[in-house]
C-alpha cells in the first residue's frame, strides 16, 4: 500500500488540468504577446486564467493579480517591490513563523540597514494582535504575517492583524499559500494589501505562482524586460502553467466547501486516532488550524526524546506512507526547527517534528493504516533504543 500524506509539500496535478495542459501545450502554443491569431488565443487563455484565480480569492477586478513562478517569488515580488520604492532603510515587521520566502528576504534586509521586527508567538504558533499594535514605529513600512504556517498548521488572525496594519496606514502582505483553496478567503473583505498564490498546493503545476495587488497599490519591479505582468514580471509567460493553474483555481473554488469539510473530518479522525499515543503531542493550534493538516513532535517526557522526525519519516517512507519531518523546505538540513524553536520547544524537541497532511486521494481507510504504522514505529524505535 502506498500512501501519501505531504499536500502541504505539494499536490498530484488534477486529472482535469493535466489534460488540458496538454492541450494547450499541443495547440495553443503561441506568445501572448504576439499581434496574430496564434498570439490572441493565448493571451485570451491567459486572461481567462487570471479571472478563474481571482475568483478563488474574491478578486473583483482580475487584473489585480500578477502571475509568477510560484509563491516564493510572490513573496519575494510583494516585499521587495515595495521596500524598492523607499531610498532609505525603513522598517519591516513579520512574524518569528515566517516560511522562508519571507523570512530570508527579511533576514537580508538587516543586513542591508533596515529595522526587522520578528513578532513572537504562543506555544500554539499564534501572532498577538497587541504584539503588533506595539510593534508599529513612524518608518514601518510594510507588515507580512503568514496565513497558515505550512509546518504547524497555525491559522493567524489576519482579519485582526490587518485591521490594525490598515488603521496605522501601513502596507499588509500575507502568505496564504497553504491556505488558498482549502478555506475562504475574500480579499473585497479581508484588509490586505498584497496576498501570494501558488499553484501546485491546489492540484496545478510546480512552477507557477501569483501575487494580488491592491486596486491603486504601486510596486517597484523586480524582473525588468518586455513589460508582460503590468512591468513588474517580465518575461514570455508559461501559458500552459498559467492555464492549469487557472484550471485548479477553479475546481478548487467549486468543491472549497465539501472538501475542506471532508479534510478537516480526516484531520480530526487522525488526532483521535493518535490521542493516546504515549510518545506523541501535537504541534500548533488545535483549533485555528488547516484543516487537511497534522503536527506532532516527540513528548519532552518521551523515552524517544532524541529520535529526529527524520528519522520517522524514513521509517514510514519504507512502509510505504510519504510524509515530512517539518516543512520541505528545511527537510535538507538536520537542524532544529526554527518554527518549533519559536514556538517555546527546545532544541532536541524541535528536531523531532513530524507533518502528515491530507488531500484529494486521501480516504479514511488511509487514516486507519497511517496510525497504526506510525505507533509500530514508534514502538519499533523504543524496542531499539532499549535492546
Amino acid at each position: 500500500m502506498q500512501i501519501y500524506l505531504d499536500y502541504s509539500a505539494t499536490t498530484p496535478t488534477h486529472p482535469l488540468v493535466l489534460e488540458r495542459m496538454r492541450q494547450v501545450c499541443a495547440e495553443e502554443w503561441g506568445n501572448p504577446s504576439s499581434l496574430h491569431r496564434w498570439g490572441n488565443r493565448s493571451a485570451t487563455l491567459l486572461e481567462m486564467a487570471r479571472m478563474q484565480v481571482a475568483g478563488l480569492i474574491g478578486a473583483a477586478n482580475p487584473d489585480n493579480l500578477v502571475f509568477t513562478a510560484g509563491g516564493t517569488e510572490a513573496d519575494n515580488l510583494a516585499i521587495f517591490g515595495i521596500i524598492n520604492r523607499c531610498d532609505r532603510p525603513q522598517h519591516l515587521i513579520i512574524s518569528s513563523v515566517e516560511h522562508p520566502a519571507v523570512a530570508k528576504p527579511a533576514d537580508f534586509l538587516e543586513k542591508k540597514g533596515w529595522q526587522v521586527t520578528r513578532l513572537p508567538v504562543d506555544q500554539f504558533g499564534r501572532v498577538n494582535p497587541q504584539d503588533l499594535e506595539q510593534a508599529i514605529q513612524p518608518n514601518t513600512v510594510l507588515i507580512s504575517i503568514i496565513y497558515g504556517q505550512s509546518e504547524v498548521g497555525t491559522i493567524q488572525p489576519i482579519q485582526e492583524l490587518g485591521a490594525i496594519a490598515r488603521k496605522n496606514n501601513i502596507l499588509f502582505h500575507t502568505d496564504a499559500v497553504q491556505v488558498a483553496g482549502r478555506i475562504p478567503i475574500n480579499v473585497s473583505e479581508l484588509p490586505v494589501d498584497l496576498l501570494s498564490l501558488s499553484s501546485h498546493k491546489i492540484y496545478g503545476l510546480q512552477g507557477t505562482g501569483a501575487l494580488y495587488i491592491r486596486d491603486g497599490l504601486e510596486l517597484a519591479p523586480m524582473i525588468f524586460g518586455g513589460g508582460q505582468e503590468g512591468a513588474l514580471r517580465s518575461g514570455t509567460q508559461s501559458i500552459p502553467g498559467i492555464v492549469a493553474f487557472g484550471m485548479a483555481a477553479e475546481l478548487a473554488e467549486e468543491n472549497l466547501g465539501t472538501e475542506s469539510q471532508r479534510l478537516l473530518e480526516l484531520r480530526e479522525l487522525f488526532f483521535a486516532k493518535m490521542a493516546d499515543c504515549e510518545h506523541l503531542e501535537i504541534t500548533g493550534d488545535r483549533h485555528h488550524r488547516l484543516p487537511h493538516h497534522t503536527s506532532f513532535s516527540i513528548k519532552p517526557n518521551s523515552p524517544l526524546l532524541g529520535i529526529t522526525g527524520k528519522t520517522i519519516v524514513r521509517q514510514m517512507n519504507l512502509a510505504g506512507i510519504g510524509m515530512s519531518a517539518g516543512s520541505a523546505c528545511h527537510s535538507g538540513a538536520l537542524n532544529p526547527s526554527l518554527i518549533l524553536k519559536a514556538m517555546g520547544y527546545s532544541n532536541q524537541t524541535a528536531l523531532s517534528g513530524i507533518r502528515l497532511t491530507f488531500g484529494g486521494e486521501t480516504q479514511v481507510e488511509d487514516i486507519e493504516w497511517t496510525a497504526i504504522a506510525l505507533r509500530q514505529i514508534l514502538q519499533r524505535q523504543r524496542f531499539l533504543l532499549f535492546a
